[in-house]
């Protein structure tokens, strides 16, 4: 009796989500914040439910496909000017009945082998706003610290009641997870409603596009990138289709995609969020907030941030948590008093290209922004911020992999080992930094990979999940069907590549983690800084397609070198472009080797020449990197400069629905 009073309980409710409670016209959800919708809530305004129903009347006008698929969602893709529709999320949680009664496609049911989905224990979206909304006319009290605040989640991360697959098209015998991540059961239980899981590159690659969700689109462009891997949860939040996200990063998946949407990304430091529940973390793994204001992703960081006994990398966390909650770092207005270095090894402009400039020049901006607010500024000029620490502190970073980059000062023989006495090398440079490469800057630092990492971390979520089909990563590989356009890469032979390590070798990661640590809180200690700022990114997002942006002097599409160490870091909008300068393939040129952790022998791309410069207003950022577990103060200097030049814009495209 009791499981049919709460199927008919859940029926009831799937009809009043059908607009039989409008929502009221004095709320916009354009660029609503969380302590709006809470104001609006308290102030008997609106309730969740119709806040859920705004979301949902958003993303069926804006979340369809945005580029032509003539061949198919895995063939060959086409962009569409102005489409108009950004394909961010992939998954609805809605029951079978509310999901077809909106006109959603069946492909976004939360799950696909839970065809009746009746579970009276896992409530939908709007089975969870509707309680809430009972609690509420009960109480007058907000269900907890994000009551109503409606939250898409990377489909990297375990949502029991919503099917998680990394983007990828696989045969799971549970589409579902059998728990959710430990984050998203502390997001539940402090009131967010989690409408849906956002797309993703397929495994966490760093390309706008997945077998299962397709390719993914750029709001202020849709014939642009979102930036990968946590696509969908940067372009939902910028298009306002959910009120905040949660991205993952290992180099750039949370702040890329917040720069390239103009929104603001924290990546906390690499202890303080919980890595459990996710498919394929890594010892650099970070989770984080993608949010329209700095206050908004603080409050996320609130409930997400803190110890986890399931991830044992959270037990440096452990009493180190602020005294006060972090969205209350974020009512500063001045800068009196803060000292913040300037990363000049990221803005050389003689370094780069046209590509770069625009970019650069709203980083000055920034700069005389800040120095407004009352910063002091820590400017090397011509010179570099930390390269004299790098110089100084070359035996700590010294390694294998380094002397390999250096082999004129490191030799070795035919078969590869050393000639000279390496030791006593490293204590000439030690006593003397003038004899260190003067090329060895912060950009330049060899790419170190953790062999076997990725086999491992995957293996273990596939243990842990237990699924009845899909047990091992060659299950993934030898079931899953996969895209096929070589510009978005490979996403079966990277499966593979995994597949093959026979070693688990951390060593060089965590080395390199140790050492750059090191050198950047050497730096920050002799130079008094309380943080460091830099450009989030020179270049601005590409088309969807183009060939890939050559590395210059170490210069990627986003800067990640240091946050991917484990130190906090985060991006706000600094402005926008006017022009750019974009990449086509040179069909002048022959085809050169790729070159990567990744690539394999005998693997090839096209070159590529700049054409331009080509109007396009599209958003930059500006990175503020702090001490571990200084978010309170990395957070003061974001909402500073947030308040004083108020650069996010919703994209003109996605406007108010009718």
């Amino acid at each position: 009796m009791l499981k049919t009073r709460s199927l008919i309980f859940s029926l009831i409710i799937g009809l009043t989500s059908l607009g039989s409670l409008p929502a009221r016209a004095e709320f916009k959800v354009e660029e609503a914040s969380i302590a709006s919708i809470q104001k609006a809530i308290l102030e008997k305004k609106l309730t969740s439910t119709e806040l859920g129903n705004l979301y949902l009347k958003r993303i069926k006008v804006y979340n369809g496909p945005g580029v032509k698929e003539p061949d198919g969602i895995l063939g060959v893709i086409e962009t569409i000017p102005n489409a108009r529709q950004i394909n961010a999320l992939g998954t609805l949680n809605l029951r079978p009945a509310t999901l077809k009664a909106w006109g959603f496609p069946a492909k976004m049911a939360r799950s696909l082998t839970d065809a009746v989905d009746a579970n009276p224990a896992m409530p939908d979206a709007l089975e969870v706003a509707a309680a809430q909304d009972a609690h509420f006319a009960k109480t007058g009290k907000l269900i907890g610290p994000l009551h109503g605040v409606v939250m898409a989640i990377k489909d990297q991360y375990d949502t029991a009641d919503m099917r998680t697959t990394a983007g990828a098209d696989v045969p799971y015998a549970n589409d579902r997870p059998p728990t959710d991540a430990t984050f998203v059961k502390r997001l539940r239980a402090a009131g967010a409603i989690l409408l849906a899981k956002s797309q993703m590159g397929e495994y966490a690659s760093g390309v706008p596009r997945s077998a299962w969700g397709g390719t993914f689109n750029n709001p202020y462009d849709t014939e642009r990138s979102p930036m990968g891997s946590s696509s969908g949860s940067g372009s939902a939040v910028a298009a306002n289709l959910v009120t905040v996200s949660i991205g993952e990063e290992s180099g750039t998946s949370i702040r890329g995609p917040a720069v390239y949407n103009n929104l603001v990304g924290i990546a906390a430091t690499q202890e303080l969020v919980s890595r459990h529940g996710m498919i394929e973390g890594g010892i650099n793994t970070r989770t984080g907030p993608i949010a329209r204001s700095v206050d908004d992703a603080a409050r996320i960081l609130d409930v997400i941030a803190g110890f986890d006994p399931l991830d044992p990398m959270t037990s440096a966390s452990a009493r180190r948590l602020p005294p006060k909650p972090y969205h209350t770092y974020t009512g500063t207005k001045r800068l009196d008093g803060i000292r913040i270095g300037v990363l000049r090894e990221y803005t050389h402009r003689k370094l780069f290209t046209e590509e770069d400039t625009q970019a650069l020049d709203l980083f000055e901006k920034a700069l005389a922004d800040l120095k407004a607010l009352g910063a002091t500024l820590v400017d090397p000029g011509e010179g570099d911020l930390l390269t004299p620490y790098v110089r100084k502190n070359f035996y700590v970073l010294y390694s294998p992999a380094m002397a390999k980059k250096f082999p004129e000062l490191f030799p070795v023989d035919a078969d590869g080992k050393p000639t000279t006495d390496r030791a006593a090398t490293v204590l000439d440079m030690s006593m003397d930094a003038s004899k260190v490469p003067p090329t060895l800057t912060i950009r330049d630092f060899p790419s170190v990979q953790a062999t076997g990492q990725s086999k491992h971390m995957l293996g273990y979520y596939l243990r842990e999940r237990n699924d009845a089909k899909i047990k091992t990563i060659k299950d993934l590989y030898e079931q899953a069907v996969f895209f096929k356009d070589e510009r978005f890469g490979d996403r079966r032979a990277n499966l593979v590549r995994k597949d093959r390590d026979t070693e688990v070798d951390n060593n060089a990661r965590v080395h390199l983690r140790y050492a750059v640590q090191y050198i950047v809180l050497n730096a920050m200690a002799d130079l008094n800084l309380d943080v460091i700022v830099s450009p989030t990114n020179n270049i601005p997002a590409p088309k969807l397609g183009s060939p890939r942006v050559p590395t210059k002097n170490g210069r990627p599409l986003v800067w990640s070198f240091i946050g991917a160490q484990g130190m906090p870091n985060m991006t706000v909008p600094a402005g926008f472009t006017t022009q750019v300068y974009d990449r086509v393939i040179d069909p002048d040129k022959p085809r050169i080797p790729v070159t990567g952790p990744n690539a394999e022998p005998g693997d090839t791309e096209p070159q590529s020449k700049l054409v331009g410069p080509i109007p396009a207003k599209l958003p930059v950022g500006i990175d503020i990197l702090g001490r571990p577990y200084d978010e309170p103060l990395m957070l003061t200097v974001a909402a500073a400069y947030e308040a004083a030049t108020k650069h996010r814009m919703p994209p003109p495209d996605f406007g108010p629905v009718k």
